[in-house]
């Protein structure tokens, strides 16, 4: 059907409410007529994300969720303890969009020529509110995809390409020289995986597998490290000595994984020290963390010296920090390499209404390695 100015469209919202419960439901808006610098684009992929589960369930207990039909939609309700609900206060009452990138067709555009130019035309956005059927956005959102490019290539043009693209940068601009990476195995660090081996930079990956462990020497991943391994630590300095990494980033976030690796980069660093000191060695390490796939506390052990730094990492404010030119570079390099570097690969498609199941929901919060879904709401 041909799209018609103000159209309505679902949209996917989450509600938490003062009693503790989450609620997932659809809603229908009348979609925008777009401003001068504004395209409407029809959302036919957008990726579900471990940070969009973070909005979409919040702290919800996955095995309370329930679904039921609400004038012919569903909706799914489930229970958030007690204890967590303190930490989402802020957003009590407040019925909110999720989604933070997709791609889609242009289908209508503001008055200015740069909008014009881009009906008909396949794009990413990284706007939020993506789980929608339409969405209008700003220009400086819109990402055109090449023509060869369908919605689903570029549906993940944002989040995993630009993140370990900024986790180099950040490497460069700190002064490192070679980078430690969790969850290595996940779309995003085989992304990184492939930068580093292109930019000639040293990458230690931490897997918790040997299925993760195969398939990233599958990708020619040189220095891959088990967590599961009964020699973990021994063979985690190993890698970090050879490759000279002083940085890390961590998505797992709780028990001692942050303490292992700093500790390896101690003993590594240490190892070349030509003066003994009773602080440690004087080469600052670092580890950022910028997901919780481990709720558990952050456990630190400390036998790092006193050469050393934790703290949070998260992709908006790093690409506030490089500036419109920068991140100009970045979006780029994104495009040219997108069927390459950064292609994603999704183990299911699913519809608005299919995101609403709750074995399905239940299977996506999982977060598992090599099964990421993608929403199409056009569907």
């Amino acid at each position: 059907m041909a799209y018609q100015s103000g159209q309505r469209g679902l949209q996917l919202r989450s509600l938490v409410k003062d009693s503790g419960e989450l609620e997932l439901s659809l809603v229908s808006l009348a979609t925008p007529k777009p401003a001068a610098d504004e395209v409407v684009v029809r959302v036919e992929g957008a990726p579900i994300n471990p940070s969009d589960l973070v909005l979409l369930l919040g702290a919800a207990d996955v095995a309370t969720l329930a679904g039921a039909q609400v004038d012919g939609r569903p909706v799914v309700t489930g229970k958030i303890p007690e204890g967590a609900l303190r930490l989402m206060a802020a957003r009590l009452g407040d019925s909110l969009a999720a989604g933070n990138e997709g791609a889609g067709t242009v289908v209508e555009a503001g008055d200015s020529p740069a909008a014009r130019a881009l009906l008909g035309r396949t794009v990413a956005v990284w706007g939020g509110a993506m789980y929608s059927q339409y969405r209008c956005v700003k220009l400086d959102a819109c990402l055109p995809l090449p023509e060869d490019a369908t919605a689903a290539d570029g549906a993940s043009s944002f989040v995993n390409p630009l993140t370990s693209l900024a986790m180099v940068e950040t490497m460069r601009m700190e002064g490192h020289k070679a980078l430690v990476h969790t969850a290595a195995a996940s779309n995003l660090g085989q992304m990184l995986n492939k930068i580093c081996r292109m930019d000639g930079v040293g990458l230690v990956n931490i897997v918790r597998d040997a299925r993760q462990e195969a398939l990233l020497r599958e990708l020619g991943a040189r220095y891959i490290c088990n967590s599961a391994s009964e020699n973990f630590e021994a063979e985690l300095t190993e890698a970090v000595a050879a490759t000279g990494a002083t940085l890390a980033f961590d998505a797992i976030g709780g028990g001692l994984l942050v303490s292992q690796i700093l500790a390896a980069m101690e003993v590594a660093a240490v190892r070349s020290a030509k003066v003994y000191s009773r602080y440690g060695s004087s080469t600052h390490k670092q580890v950022y963390i910028y997901g919780g796939l481990d709720t558990r506390p952050t456990e630190l052990r400390r036998s790092y010296g006193m050469a050393w730094g934790l703290g949070g990492w998260l992709l908006n404010p790093f690409l506030t920090k490089i500036g419109a030119e920068g991140r100009a570079r970045l979006r780029q390099r994104v495009v040219s390499e997108l069927k390459t570097t950064f292609a994603s690969h999704y183990t299911r498609t699913i519809s608005l209404t299919e995101a609403l199941d709750v074995p399905t929901i239940q299977s996506y919060a999982k977060r598992a390695t090599g099964e990421k879904y993608l929403v199409d709401p056009s569907r």
